[in-house]
């Protein structure tokens, strides 16, 4: 965002308590208070709680001599969210910024609509809160405007939303909009989400909190900006799913899903919670899966304690049956699935792949209907 010139705070990102102090110093300077976030890939710090019982991932003070207290209090322990998991992520590092006292808050997000086929910007008066709550309770505090992607943010379009959002300078507020819309095409961003975009009672104009997220297509042309990557939070099994294209996502259950598509992903997992299941996971091959894949997803699969069974539901469309049933059969070779296993196929070559299956000698349950092989799968989990 500072390189495209876009008004951000001074920051640093520390590690270590000596850090934030140093940081400290320098920053406050020039500004009226200090803020140490907990530099955790979740959302709601501000409200977590730590594993120590301390309360709050966000603190802010006017005392440089705090920021030591509050980092040391962030720094190798866990916080716990909204959007983290049960046992929360480590804390390794926090930011150090400064602020310049509590700002007037508003919304302003770019998006890419699939409904307005383009970019498009929500923008709103009612900033630095829940988006969907102010959408449920006051939508008409709300603004859209699709942004034609041949002609971009244009400077009265900008000034017109600077208006609506009741900026005293919609001069300078329109600047960062647009902006904000450059760096939005420049780095092929899907989001950019600024809450809040805050008025400093001097009336600056200050990007003061931002959520980005990147097309995954766009990777070749990006190649600095995926280099930042930080898998150190991801759950492992979603990095080795990613690396082999698979689509991985860990759940509370116990029974291991591996289907083809996200909508036939969608019902195998609502199909085995209508009978009293809990899927492990969501687990979509796609459609041009090969062999090695479906091994890998099978030692994706195994490697979670807590799957009890396994249960394969594949539609051959674009996959051919037998690319899945030979993959099977080498997965249960390879890594030793140790589970009860319900395979149901049906497509593409689904005859040979069944007689693939039974000339395996692999102790295979196969279903062609999807609710008795979820049946199947549920109370395998249970024995």
């Amino acid at each position: 965002m500072e390189e495209y010139g876009v008004a951000v705070q001074k920051f640093e990102v520390c590690e270590t308590v000596r850090d934030a102090e140093g940081a400290a110093q320098r920053l406050a300077p020039g500004a009226d208070e200090l803020v140490v976030k907990a530099q955790i890939l979740a959302g709601g710090r501000g409200k977590g709680v730590f594993d120590t019982g301390y309360k709050g991932g966000v603190k802010v003070t006017t005392d440089p001599s705090d920021v030591g207290m509050f980092a040391g209090a962030m720094l190798g322990n866990r916080l716990v969210t909204k959007q983290t998991k049960k046992g929360g992520e480590q804390v390794t590092k926090v930011i150090v910024t400064q602020g310049f006292g509590p700002p007037r808050e508003t919304y302003f997000a770019i998006l890419m609509d699939r409904e307005y086929s383009g970019p498009t910007v929500v923008a709103s008066a009612a900033g630095g809160m829940d988006i969907e709550q102010v959408a449920a309770s006051t939508p008409e505090k709300i603004v859209t405007v699709p942004i034609d992607i041949k002609v971009g943010l244009t400077r009265d379009c900008a000034r017109d939303l600077a208006l609506k959002l009741e900026f005293k300078q919609p001069d300078e507020a329109a600047e960062q909009m647009q902006k904000l819309y450059e760096m939005f095409i420049d780095v092929d961003a899907v989001q950019v989400e600024i809450n809040p975009l805050g008025e400093t009672k001097d009336g600056r104009v200050l990007c003061y909190d931002a959520k980005v997220n990147f097309d995954d297509n766009a990777k070749f042309r990006q190649q600095k900006i995926f280099e930042m990557e930080d898998e150190s939070e991801l759950d492992p099994r979603e990095v080795i799913a990613a690396q082999h294209h698979l689509n991985y996502i860990g759940m509370d259950g116990n029974i291991g899903c591996l289907v083809n598509g996200a909508g036939l992903a969608m019902a195998t997992m609502d199909i085995i919670q209508a009978n009293g299941g809990m899927p492990a996971n969501f687990l979509d091959v796609g459609g041009g899966v090969n062999e090695r894949q479906v091994i890998e997803a099978f030692g994706i699969l195994t490697s979670d304690e807590q799957v009890k069974s396994i249960f394969v539901n594949i539609f051959g469309g674009i996959v051919n049956c037998v690319t899945i049933a030979q993959g099977v059969t080498k997965a249960c070779q390879e890594v030793e699935v140790k589970v009860p296993l319900v395979v149901r196929l049906q497509g593409n070559n689904v005859d040979a792949a069944k007689e693939v299956m039974r000339n395996s000698g692999l102790n295979i349950m196969s279903e062609d209907d999807m609710d008795e092989a979820a049946k199947k799968a549920v109370q395998s989990a249970r024995l």
